[in-house]
């Protein structure tokens, strides 16, 4: 058996483990094991193409040895270094950095296999074009997901004059440098066809910018599986440059499932999938909820906790500020000592909570916290009426009622937890600033609504203390 034959099964196998691994990752209960499989299928790929290498190498096999060592070492050493500085809260700005080195990977791996392919077919050429392209989109886009999730940019979304009629002038223009690309090429002329590249990848990299630029930070989450996607079909694209069959598989995995998560998102969010993705393409701006004024409520540790003790049903409602202060592990134990009481307590998480899909559920899985008592919108929405009290820690935009209540607000139209209709509902927060979306929230100047202000962590910490 050759080192090719061997090298192609180990790809199967790699492929079935990856085709593993997201089906785990479908569920709270099976996520650990959806990793490992994900993990194991990862290091069977890369041994593979190492092997491969090796064995087409022209070089001397121990300098081919030695330069993957190299790279495999400066990757493993500042990946680790910067995992380990990261904070829980900084993981999808994170993710969106990492989605900004596939895209760069695919513009790199673009340009060599052009420079490198002797008299390449049309077909290599358009694949080399459209791997620059995707790649391209894909860096700058991710580079500017970062920016705003770190909070280093305005999250508000940039509305250039003609902003659509911009984004299609870059399509058009990329269509026609691939004309130019593919007709330089044919004809011999390699300097030509190397400056309708670089010029592509230099339009690519505007549209990938002012693609996610034009795009809100309430729409962030779907921002970022939306990179996902783009990454996704990146590394599928640099596969057929490399003939790598294990690449344009994973790819073609990560592209498609990264598009339907983008898509079950905007359902979330009453968004326009095309809208989202083309960066705001058929929308208008909204404007800032108008008239939202009031006296607010504000309420002590002491209090809830008596509110707490009396009280029969309790949901919990947790948004980023919880992520911020690192607030999970006291909820999770003000959780059990309530459920040691009698009180029906369960956790209501909004689709896009946070600034990445999951990311409430992965800080309460970390915390410990039951998984049959964390429940999705759609499944708690209906329970609100009948509850006795609601926490809503952190969260602002997903329990915004203007979002049903006010057409110009800028959330309008947006699925949110109906946490008013409880008899009681305590918002702890740090301040009365406005949510990311940047809306003023009617809730806090509600009747039955009491705020709680300071760290969250400290707060929960008290009421346990209280109780």
């Amino acid at each position: 058996m050759t080192v090719l034959s061997v090298v192609q099964a180990t790809y199967v196998v790699s492929g079935v483990l990856f085709i593993g691994s997201l089906a785990g990752l479908s569920k709270q209960e099976s996520a650990r094991r959806g990793n490992v499989l994900g993990m194991l299928g990862m290091a069977l790929a890369l041994v593979a193409t190492v092997a491969l290498a090796l064995e087409q190498s022209e070089r001397p096999w121990p300098v081919t040895a030695g330069l993957i060592l190299l790279v495999l070492v400066v990757g493993a050493t500042v990946g680790t270094w910067r995992v380990r500085k990261i904070e829980m809260t900084q993981m999808p700005e994170l993710i969106a950095l990492l989605h900004s080195f596939v895209g760069l990977a695919a513009v790199l791996v673009g340009f060599g296999s052009y420079l490198t392919e002797q008299h390449a077919g049309t077909v290599h050429l358009v694949e080399v074009f459209l791997g620059i392209l995707i790649g391209a989109v894909t860096f700058t886009g991710s580079i500017v997901a970062n920016l705003k999730l770190a909070a280093r940019i305005r999250s508000a979304p940039l509305n250039l004059p003609g902003r659509n009629a911009i984004n299609l002038g870059l399509v058009v223009a990329s269509a026609g440098l691939l004309a130019w690309f593919l007709a330089a090429a044919s004809a011999g002329s390699d300097a030509v066809a190397l400056t309708a590249l670089v010029l592509a990848a230099v339009v690519a990299l505007a549209l990938g910018w002012h693609l996610v630029a034009s795009i809100g930070g309430g729409d962030m989450p779907v921002v970022v599986s939306m990179l996902n996607s783009y990454s996704g079909w990146a590394a599928a694209a640099a596969g057929f440059m490399l003939g790598n069959d294990l690449l344009i598989i994973t790819g073609a995995l990560v592209g498609s499932s990264g598009a339907i998560l983008s898509y079950i998102m905007c359902r979330a969010m009453n968004r326009s999938f095309v809208s989202v993705i083309l960066g705001g393409f058929g929308t208008e701006p909204g404007t800032v909820a108008a008239g939202v004024s009031g006296e607010h409520r504000e309420t002590f540790a002491a209090d809830v906790a008596e509110q707490l003790t009396s009280a029969r049903s309790v949901i919990i409602v947790p948004g980023y500020g919880m992520a911020v202060a690192k607030a999970q592990h006291p909820v999770a134990d003000l959780t059990e000592k309530l459920r040691a009481r009698g009180v029906d307590v369960r956790f209501g998480v909004h689709p896009v909570a946070g600034r990445l899909p999951g990311h409430m559920n992965v800080l309460l899985a970390e915390a410990k916290v039951p998984y049959d008592v964390v429940l999705g919108m759609d499944e708690i929405n209906g329970d609100f009426g009948s509850t006795d009290v609601v926490l809503v820690i952190g969260a602002n935009d997903t329990v915004n009622p203007a979002a049903q209540e006010d057409p110009g607000s800028p959330i309008a139209g947006m699925p949110v937890l109906e946490v008013w209709r409880a008899r009681d509902v305590v918002v702890f927060k740090r301040s009365m600033a406005t949510g990311y979306a940047g809306v003023q929230n009617p809730l806090f100047f509600r009747e039955n609504t009491a705020m709680v202000f300071g760290d969250a962590k400290e707060q929960v910490e008290r009421i346990i203390q209280s109780l």
